[in-house]
């Protein structure tokens, strides 16, 4: 199941990548059941906060109604940064999957349980880390073209 989740947040990123927005992208589960989808779209809205993480949470809190999204599981195609990482910790879901790592901002977390604000939170990642480190890659390389 985390390799079908994951692979719907590759499909996000994709959506990100055709528009021109780094391709990250990020689904929220509960339950077994998709509550939100989302992807970058900080070029678009000029906004620095709009990280897929941020939209799938602001999503995933109006459909459910509360602030709390406990019991819920994120997959994201890159390694949360501190900024998402924080707002995943504050809406209390209780598992982060990741595909890419991304060693500038979370280097210092390791892979399995984070205990904060009274909340434990559990990390896996590589979860189809070498098709997210492509879509990332291959987008650079396309920006640097131009």
């Amino acid at each position: 199941m985390k390799e079908y989740y994951m692979n719907l947040a590759i499909c996000q990123a994709k959506k990100a990548f055709k528009k021109g927005e780094v391709p990250i992208g990020a689904i929220i589960v509960k339950n077994g059941k998709i509550v939100s989808k989302a992807y970058n779209n900080r070029e678009k809205s000029k906004n620095a906060i709009n990280h897929a993480e941020i939209i799938a949470i602001k999503k995933a809190c109006k459909k459910l109604h509360d602030w709390r999204l406990e019991g819920c599981e994120i997959y994201v195609t890159l390694q949360p940064c501190i900024m998402c990482f924080g707002a995943i910790l504050n809406s209390r879901i209780k598992k982060i999957y990741y595909g890419a790592k991304d060693n500038k901002f979370l280097g210092s977390l390791s892979d399995s349980k984070y205990n904060c604000l009274n909340h434990n939170i559990n990390i896996e990642g590589g979860i189809l880390e070498k098709e997210c480190e492509l879509i990332l890659k291959n987008f650079f390389k396309k920006i640097r073209k131009k």
